[in-house]
């Protein structure tokens, strides 16, 4: 960690940080653990049931409000069940010695958004979630609360990834409108940019009659996490297809899989994340899961055409979404140095190249 680029850090440094004891885990890394700019974090051995969702705030540590708040402790090592409608605080096998002058962002990854698993990380003394202080030293926590199904998790499961950055990373809209003209970070949307590049929705999908989306069933089976490829999609999804006019209304409180009318690129040497484009366009928003690592949507690395999938949830009152709406926006960071390996490079990355497409754990349509 001798050299001091600002930016995301790559796996290979995040590699370094394990070898210097920033990052330490009661098991080493495993293959696939570490993506060129993040680092999935693995489930401990317990799980504890709380009434409700709470910050530590200052000078308070996650441990001594589990006491207070605690109502059932589950053992995951052999596997158990996380309902719908509960709150479970499990410390994570990582825990961090940051320096100084490193910070860090967690996010769910895209697999467990697509789950409407609510999922965050929580440290002590922490004021907000997700977000790690530079220089922080101690334990971390994932808050998980599933929306729509019951999840199936044990020790070592992956919900939650985790970003460190050096120094402010985030790239100003001036600089972004440069790099996409010589990248093309959007195309065959609306290509617009403020406040990142923002994103919006297809409901025309590839003509009369095409599937457009899924809507969650309520009431639905057993997902998983752990297990790829296994589920049928009608088990647990509505399809949405396309009408004559290209719009949608959101039922209050459901969830659906919708995709963006952009394909979506993120060039070797940047990162991004989708962020909210503005609570005031509609009473909706999208649950944001996942980063876009460097290569993502990347043709050298077989991510030609590769767009952007969203959870999107209405609340209160039914609200139509129409072609072509904005619903949010990336935004765009540089990396400390470029990664040895881009997402989608035989790294055995799930969503390289998608369209339209339901989490990992579902077969899918022949």
């Amino acid at each position: 960690m001798s050299e001091r680029h600002g930016g995301i850090l790559p796996a290979h440094m995040i590699e370094t940080m394990f070898a210097h004891g920033a990052i330490t885990s009661e098991h080493p890394p495993l293959d696939g653990q570490i993506q060129p700019a993040s680092l999935d974090l693995r489930l401990g051995r317990t799980a504890f049931r709380v009434r409700a969702s709470f910050l530590p705030g200052p000078d308070v540590s996650v441990s001594s409000k589990l006491d207070a708040l605690e109502l059932h402790t589950m053992d995951l090592r052999n596997g158990a069940v996380l309902e719908t409608g509960c709150v479970y605080i499990v410390p994570l096998q990582e825990s961090l010695d940051l320096p100084a002058d490193i910070s860090a962002t967690a996010n769910p990854k895209s697999s467990t958004g697509r789950l409407d698993v609510f999922t965050r990380v929580i440290t002590d003394k922490g004021i907000a979630f997700d977000t790690v202080p530079a220089g922080y030293q101690g334990p971390l926590y994932a808050e998980i609360s599933p929306l729509t199904f019951p999840i199936l998790v044990r020790t070592g499961s992956r919900l939650s990834q985790i970003r460190f950055r050096r120094g402010d990373s985030r790239i100003p809209d001036s600089e972004l409108e440069a790099i996409h003209n010589d990248h093309t970070l959007v195309s065959g949307g609306n290509e617009r940019i403020g406040g990142g590049v923002q994103l919006s929705i297809d409901l025309k999908g590839e003509g009369p009659g095409s599937l457009v989306g899924y809507r969650a069933k309520s009431h639905s089976g057993l997902i998983d996490v752990d297990v790829t490829g296994a589920q049928d999609p009608l088990d647990f999804w509505e399809p949405i297809y396309r009408r004559n006019t290209p719009d949608l209304i959101l039922d209050p409180n459901e969830f659906y899989i919708l995709v963006s009318q952009e394909a979506v690129h993120v060039p070797p040497d940047y990162a991004a994340e989708m962020v909210p484009f503005d609570p005031l366009v509609g009473e909706f928003r999208v649950h944001y899961a996942g980063f876009f690592d460097p290569g993502f949507g990347n043709e050298h690395a077989g991510g030609i055409g590769s767009r952007a999938v969203l959870e999107v949830r209405s609340h209160d009152v039914p609200f139509i979404v129409e072609h072509g709406q904005t619903v949010g926006r990336l935004v765009y960071e540089r990396m400390a140095e470029r990664p040895h390996s881009l997402y989608g490079e035989g790294i055995g990355s799930n969503y390289q190249g998608q369209a339209l497409k339901l989490s990992k754990h579902f077969k899918v349509p022949s």
